[in-house]
């Protein structure tokens, strides 16, 4: 069955919804969907630690949203991508969101003879279908950091790139350290 429609969940009011345990009777998730973001830094990590990097630049929501992990996961293939492509291995980039919230679905059929086969509303909870990460307003999605100041624009292009994949709108704020 297709993924539904991230309209469905992203700027809709919702209730958190990620208590899992391995105590079965504390735990309301009864399976939890696997990660699908497999790396949460990239680059040059131990330089990075090392604060080598003067210039910083901070991608951020400009609204409150739910961001699916499958959209955070093929954002970040594109950005690895591109910034090693362009940049070498000179950069460091940090995904800041990891999906917690866990999303349902009540699945209805539709066609000729359907409504012999689903429970409507009866029983409405939904079965787990993904993940999300709760996003609020200002809150950072993305670091990253350069040594040089020419590889600043070139990571303004690849974040351009980026818009369509996430369903909010993100501001790129830019810092220099030292």
């Amino acid at each position: 069955m297709a993924l539904r429609k991230a309209s469905s969940y992203s700027k809709k009011r919702f209730v958190p919804y990620t208590r899992h345990s391995k105590v079965k009777s504390k735990a309301y998730i009864k399976t939890v969907p696997q990660q699908k973001i497999v790396k949460f830094t990239m680059g040059s990590v131990a330089a990075f630690n090392r604060n080598e990097f003067l210039y910083v630049l901070h991608v951020k929501s400009k609204e409150n949203v739910l961001i699916r992990d499958n959209a955070l996961e093929s954002a970040r293939v594109l950005l690895t991508k591109e910034l090693d492509t362009h940049l070498q291995g000179q950069y460091y980039f940090a995904l800041k969101v990891f999906p917690h919230h866990i999303l349902r679905e009540n699945k209805m059929l539709t066609g000729a003879g359907a409504d012999r086969m689903q429970t409507g509303m009866q029983l409405s909870f939904g079965s787990v279908i993904g993940r999300a990460a709760i996003v609020k307003k200002g809150a950072e999605i993305f670091l990253f950091a350069t040594n040089n100041e020419k590889n600043i624009s070139t990571i303004r292009l690849i974040i351009d790139k980026i818009r369509s994949k996430l369903p909010c709108k993100i501001s790129v704020e830019f810092e220099k350290l030292g």
